[in-house]
Formats: C-alpha cells, structure tokens, sequence
C-alpha cells in the first residue's frame, strides 16, 4: 500500500510538472505571437497606441482568470490587499516595459530584442540584493558580469552598427523584473489572481497617461487591423495567465531554463514571417547570456537543497 501511494505520488507530480511545462512553453509562444502582431501593426500605430490597446483589452484575461480561480466578486471590499499601493506600482512598471519592448520591436529584430530581454535574470538578482539584502555569493556575481558582457557584445556601442534602440529591451527587462521581484513583498494568501487583475490595471492606466501625454491617437484604420490589435492583446494577456498557471503549479528552478524557449522561437518566426537572420547579431553574445542564466538557475536550485 505504501509502496502504491508512493507511486501515485510520483505519477501525480509528473504529470502537474508536465502540464506546467507545456503550458510555460504556450506562455511564451504567446509572447512571441504577440510580438508578432506588434511588428505588424507598427508600420501603422505608435508604440505608444499598440501599449494602450494590448493593456487596456487585456484587463480581459485578468478578469478571465478572477473567473477560473473562483474569485470573481462584485464586492469592492473583496479586491482589497494591504500593499495595494505595491500592486499599482507593479503595473505602472509593467506598462514602461512593454512601452520600451514595443518601440524596440518597432526597430530591431525579432530575435534580438528577444535574446536582449533575457538580461531580466541578472536584473532579478541585482534588485534582490538592493531591496531585500539577499546574499549572493560569487557565481552570481560572475553570473551577472557575463551576462552583461554577453548584452553588450550584442548592442555593440561605439560601432557603426550600435543602436539606442538596442538599450530599449534592457529597459524593459529591468522594469519586468522589478515587478516580479516585489511579488516576495506580497503575503502568500494572496492570490496571483488578485495581483494580476492589481497589475493589469494599473498598467492599462499607466499606458494611457503615457500615451496621452506624448501622442495624438490615429483611428484605426481597418477591421482587419482592430482584429489584430484585439488579437495582440489576447495573446499577451493569456500569456501572461498561462505563465501564473505554470509557475504556481511547478518549481521555478524546473520552468526557469525554458525561458530560453523564448530566444529560440522568436529566431524561427523573425526568420519565417520578417526574413531576419540576424546571426551576426547574436553570436557570440547570446551565448554569453545563456551562460549566465543557467548559472543563475543551477545556483537557485542547489541552494533550495540546503
């Protein structure tokens, strides 16, 4: 019997750790096809229209998720956590970043603004140092110096072929990572539903002051192009969902290395959809930065083993 439960134990994590993979993996097939529709649209639309559209539709998903985890109420009192000013400030965070990601796919290719954003690890560990004092020993330091090193290689200052545009993404993951971040200030009783429909809109309201701050919206010019921006923000949104989902259901230290599914996948569909082969670009820096993530990630999961 007890050699049975025991197997049904192990058969039960499987297969949560399988689903959870998979669905980190549509995660981030999500973000891709995302990114996608932004590089589409944005012959047509400013990056800051496209950030007002993808935050304000994605309120959708938030509410959708409220839906699925059975916290959907039509009571104010029930939304209330005690660090909501945290959970706003989360959100306006999020809506810089995607501000930054989308003029940088308005610019660069797929694939680097892709390989750029993977710096949001070595950001993670910075901003854990500064904010909650946490201890890294040296190879995290090495971790993040070669990670850098590998981003610099990439944006190649102070050649011909250097962009600021290159800086954008950097911009970004520094801004994602210091919303996932401040998720340890958070008591775990409360649900990453709530944080999430806290994040998605402030960040719908963050997009909105940042737009009409700085542009003059144009109509949109088509109902094919409102079905893409619809759709843009529907990807972005679920994937947003589906990556909660996986990393509540899985350890991080087992989802955090497909992270790098990301670089591989926005390779593939630049080069399918936008002609981009951009291996010049990326070689030998994405390497450099794939390194130092792994480290990162080897480093996490040992510690948990002490």
């Amino acid at each position: 019997m007890l050699l049975q439960n025991l197997v049904t134990k192990r058969n039960f994590i499987m297969t949560t750790n399988f689903r959870a993979i998979a669905t980190c993996l549509l995660a981030y097939v999500c973000f891709d096809l995302m990114s996608v529709h932004v590089r589409l649209l944005s012959s047509n639309y400013s990056p800051q229209e496209l950030s007002v559209y993808r935050n304000v539709i994605g309120v959708i998903p938030a509410i959708f998720y409220m839906w699925y985890s059975k916290e959907l109420s039509l009571k104010i009192s029930d939304y209330k956590i005690e660090k909501w000013k945290l959970g706003i400030f989360r959100g306006l965070m999020i809506a810089v970043a995607q501000l930054c990601f989308y003029t940088a796919l308005a610019k660069l290719e797929l694939a680097t603004v892709s390989a750029l954003g993977q710096v949001g690890a070595l950001f993670i560990v910075l901003l854990a140092i500064f904010i909650y004092k946490e201890k890294v020993g040296l190879w995290r330091w090495i971790a993040v110096i070669v990670g850098f090193i590998g981003a610099i290689m990439i944006m190649k200052p102070g050649t011909d072929i250097f962009s600021w545009y290159s800086i954008l993404p950097i911009c970004a993951a520094f801004c994602y990572a210091s919303s996932i971040v401040t998720l340890r200030s958070f008591k775990s009783s409360v649900s990453s539903a709530i944080l999430f429909l806290y994040s998605a809109t402030s960040a719908a309201f963050g997009a909105m002051i940042l737009a009409f701050g700085s542009i003059t919206f144009t109509p949109i010019k088509s109902p094919m192009d409102g079905l893409l921006i619809t759709s843009m923000a529907v990807c972005g949104g679920f994937g947003v969902v589906f990556l909660m989902y996986a990393f509540r259901n899985a350890p991080s230290a087992l989802l955090a290395p497909f992270s790098y599914f990301g670089i591989l996948t926005s390779f593939l569909i630049g080069w399918i959809v936008f002609d981009e082969f951009p291996v010049n670009t990326l070689f030998p820096g994405v390497i450099l930065i794939l390194i130092s993530g792994f480290v990162i990630i080897w480093r996490e999961n040992r510690a948990s083993k002490f």
